[in-house]
């Protein structure tokens, strides 16, 4: 008993705090990043609308049904003539925190910016903003403690890069980043994240009686409010509706279990990528679709990341890892091969996690929700 309890336990540390490599975190920053400012873009092609005085969610009755909640906003004590710079500086640091400049700081203060906007315009939050949120939010307790010579896709490591070449006459070449418990920490609470929210998603559909029925799908592709491409001809394939609102609902509820088993984890992820792009290719929410499969990037290991990119690099011409002489004698370079799913670590044991329910997620923003979409 005693033995089993300490590898439990060493199962639990490994799990959550075995340092890993910011590959994987520096890429989830670049697609949140850029999601981010693209959204905020869009909030200022209608910012007196939404932040004036005289918005459509008065400023008097937001703060009045807010006061008792923790829903904090630096909105409420911008003045009206200082809306249009407040918004240009909020830019700014998305900007930065895109890039990675300051990436330790940026990601906290890109998270108090979006939850700022979310808080303000509450009847405007849909799923986009709050994945927004989250993905920042742990990309900020990544970025804890890593210095800028191992936070990888960042300026900060470009710039001390730079730094070390200059003082060293332009010989200096860095090591390899040191990986990071901060880092795996991250990416675990997106994964458990994504777990919650697809488990407490499949919960709320059955509460619906369509996806009892199986018509679920059909009354969201047959509304033309709705639609992006004519799906109507598959009222001649009830089956097939039947099966896909079946499904989504049986993947739903089997993420959180399936995912960490390293043979069946692509093809759960394949599932996720199918649906939401289907999403956003028939329903027209694109943004929403394409920052929950940003959010998949968390289960993809950063060695496979590192091995994709010396791949690719490799089938560059003039690539210094590709091979320039085949004369007799000399030694052959390394082939280098793309990863493999395979090359995934152990399952780790089910009774470490544990999951609970989460209200489901909305479409993108300006968008219209479809009945039980998540």
């Amino acid at each position: 008993m005693k033995e089993l309890l300490s590898r439990w336990i060493s199962a639990w540390d490994q799990f959550w705090f075995e340092p890993a490599d910011s590959a994987t975190l520096g890429l989830l920053r670049w697609f949140s990043g850029g999601m981010l400012l693209y959204t905020h873009l869009v909030w200022g092609l209608a910012l007196q609308p939404f932040f004036g005085p005289d918005g459509w969610q008065d400023h008097l009755l937001v703060g009045h049904a807010l006061r008792d909640t923790l829903a904090p906003s630096f909105w409420w004590s911008i003045p009206p003539s200082l809306l249009g710079v407040t918004h240009a500086a909020c830019l700014l640091i998305l900007l930065l925190y895109w890039v990675g400049l300051f990436h330790r700081v940026t990601p906290w203060l890109a998270f108090a910016i979006t939850v700022s906007y979310i808080n303000r315009v509450p009847l405007a939050n849909f799923g986009l903003d709050q994945i927004n949120s989250l993905l920042v939010a742990y990309v900020a307790v990544g970025s804890l403690g890593l210095p800028s010579r191992d936070a990888r896709l960042t300026a900060d490591r470009a710039w001390f890069r730079w730094r070390q070449q200059s003082a060293r006459g332009g010989t200096a070449s860095l090591p390899d980043p040191q990986p990071h418990v901060s880092v795996r920490l991250a990416l675990r609470l997106v994964q458990i994240h994504l777990c919650v929210i697809y488990f407490g998603a499949g919960l709320s559909k059955l509460k619906g009686l369509s996806w009892w029925t199986g018509d679920a799908v059909w009354l969201a592709i047959a509304n033309r409010e709705y639609q992006s491409q004519d799906l109507t001809w598959l009222a001649w394939t009830p089956w097939l509706i039947n099966l896909v609102s079946v499904g989504t609902v049986a993947w739903e509820m089997t993420f959180w279990l399936l995912i960490w088993h390293p043979r069946l984890r692509w093809p759960v992820l394949l599932v996720g990528l199918g649906m939401h792009t289907g999403i956003g290719l028939f329903l027209g929410m694109w943004t929403f679709g394409l920052v929950m499969e940003m959010g998949y990037l968390a289960f993809v290991r950063p060695e496979s990341l590192l091995a994709w990119g010396a791949w690719f690099r490799h089938l560059l011409p003039g690539s210094p890892s590709a091979p320039t002489s085949s004369e007799p004698g000399d030694s052959p370079s390394k082939e280098i091969t793309p990863p493999l799913a395979s090359s995934d670590p152990p399952a780790v044991p089910l009774s470490t996690l544990s999951a609970s329910t989460s209200a489901a997620s909305g479409p993108g923003r300006l968008q219209p929700r479809p009945h039980g979409s998540t």
